[in-house]
């Protein structure tokens, strides 16, 4: 019994490691992977991954959050140093904001199901998360969420709605100038914000 559970669960964790692959391959073009290629990548039967993911699209977004998790893992940086929590803060926003650009595809699926389903481990809590990790313990826990939490938002409505952000704001978000200006530019103003509030925690 415990063999069976074992190797059931290790055909499931190829399965996904090699629709993962496919992902990143492909650029994030989805729809270009078909569950033949994921089977053939991962040598097993299409039926096992019906069984065990009951549908392609279930299988990409399981796969799609694991990126997206290791997007958010790689925000401290080792290495780099900042004069203050607002550089640090930029600039991790500004690593996340171009990676949802240059991987669309994927940032749109990993946004959009936790908009769909958003629960407490869910990637758009796990980038607060992260984002709550660049201010200084000095600053109350309570602002640090609600900071991050506004801060998360702003980024992934400019993504899914950088055409209609284009024309209210000016700021053409397929360029990573662009982008940077934006970021700096929302980040300055949630701090000020902050400060108004809190007086000077921030």
């Amino acid at each position: 019994m415990e063999i069976h559970m074992k190797n059931s669960s290790d055909i499931k964790e190829s399965i996904i490691t090699a629709a993962t692959g496919l992902i990143q391959q492909s650029s994030g073009n989805i729809s270009e992977i078909t569950t033949r290629a994921i089977a053939g990548k991962a040598n097993v039967g299409i039926g096992l991954i019906n069984y065990h993911f009951q549908s392609k699209d279930n299988l990409i977004t399981i796969c799609v959050q694991r990126i997206i998790q290791q997007v958010i893992l790689s925000f401290s940086m080792e290495g780099k140093t900042y004069t203050d929590d607002k550089e640090r803060l930029t600039d991790w926003a500004v690593h996340v904001f171009d990676f949802l650009f240059e991987n669309p595809a994927i940032s749109r699926i990993s946004i959009l199901g936790d908009l769909s389903d958003y629960r407490s481990d869910c990637n758009s809590v796990k980038t607060q998360k992260g984002f709550m990790f660049a201010l200084d313990d000095k600053v109350p826990e309570a602002d640090k969420q609600m900071l991050s939490f506004i801060l998360t938002a702003a980024m992934q409505t400019a993504f899914l709605s950088r055409q209609i952000t284009k024309e209210l704001l000016g700021y053409d978000l397929d360029h990573a100038s662009h982008r940077k200006v934006f970021i700096t530019k929302l980040v300055k103003v949630l701090f000020n914000e902050a400060k108004k509030e809190e007086g000077d925690l921030i």
